[in-house]
């Protein structure tokens, strides 16, 4: 097990290496100018822009451009020359073009956004999913079962801002049941937080949850005729253990799976929910930085999308193994 581990932590490591190149290459040694990008006006003078390539650095050789950039992460740097020289404390991504302030005070104010609507949506689409899949499999042919086939085709088929217009205009407007969606932090009111959040969870938690009603029901369909069921059964076991501790367990890889996917593509499938709520978590963060070119902020939502996916497959990957043996000896 412990053997295990270190080869996917190592591997994790390689990965986020090989990303932290690519991005770095792609955005500074492209085709785009990060100082013309700084410079701010429509057409910058040559000479504004050798002052602000000397002033970032930029001028100097890629490898210590990249080496600079890398131990800011960890360590913090200094970014730009001279008395306007401004201090980035780590993780440091470098300045925000837009504000001249560090990219990483831009990304903590749009980060706890995007942490909760993803944690959040998780928990009701693994619940509400999951459990509508477990109980139609059970009562197969039955109401419950013809319900959670029909939810699951409207699911699938429905955009998510379509239901969170349409949430926000009947619960919010008309009945007044919920309030507005916004972002308060926890920390401050654990109340407004979850008061706050429960709509874009509700929207996003119902569209995923199609997809894992669907996904649980048929493994669970798949498995119950297995000697494994027929076995426990004779043994006199109970039908609710067999079908949690046993059935379920059994199905529970492609649910990691799925659970892994979505919440890998969380930056993707959120600028669409945040637009729709008023939310400035790092989806909406990203669409506003490709719009003016500001390239560390870009930069730094890639990475940090990329550190996400890795951390959220590695975990896949250890509670795979703890499942399931055979993985590990694989």
């Amino acid at each position: 097990m412990i053997r295990y581990v270190i080869k996917r932590l190592l591997a994790a490591v390689l990965t986020l290496f090989a990303i932290s190149v690519t991005t770095f290459a792609f955005f500074f040694l492209g085709p785009a100018n990060p100082a013309a990008g700084m410079c701010g006006a429509r057409v910058c003078p040559p000479e504004r822009i050798a002052v602000i390539n000397h002033w970032l650095e930029l001028d100097q050789p890629v490898l210590t451009q990249y080496s600079h950039y890398m131990s800011g992460l960890f360590v913090g740097r200094t970014v730009g020359t001279g008395p306007e020289a401004i201090r980035c404390d780590a993780p440091c991504f470098g300045l925000n073009f837009r504000t001249n302030e560090p990219v990483s005070a831009t990304l903590a104010r749009g980060l706890p956004i995007t942490v909760s609507l993803a944690a959040g949506t998780a928990v009701v689409s693994v619940l509400l999913g999951v459990g509508l899949g477990v109980v139609s499999a059970l009562r197969q042919g039955g109401w419950i079962d013809k319900f959670s086939i029909g939810f699951t085709l409207v699911g699938a088929s429905t955009q998510s801002f379509f239901l969170g217009l349409l949430l926000q205009g009947v619960f919010v407007y008309q009945l007044g049941w919920l309030p507005r969606a916004e972002y308060v932090s926890p920390m401050v009111s654990p109340g407004r937080w979850f008061a706050g959040m429960f709509l874009p969870w509700l929207t996003l938690g119902l569209l995923n949850a199609a997809i894992f009603a669907r996904l649980a029901r048929s493994e669970m369909v798949e498995l119950l005729p297995e000697d494994f069921v027929r076995t426990a059964r004779a043994k006199g076991v109970r039908s609710r253990t067999i079908s949690v501790r046993h059935v379920l367990r059994a199905g529970l890889s492609p649910i990691l799976t799925l659970l892994g996917i979505q919440l890998g593509g969380t930056l993707g499938g959120f600028v669409i929910a945040e637009a729709v709520f008023g939310m400035n978590g790092l989806g909406r963060l990203a669409v506003t930085a490709a719009d003016q070119q500001n390239l560390p902020v870009i930069m730094a939502v890639v990475l940090i999308g990329a550190v996400f996916v890795v951390l959220v497959n590695l975990a896949t990957d250890l509670v795979y193994s703890v499942l399931d043996p055979r993985v590990r000896t694989g």
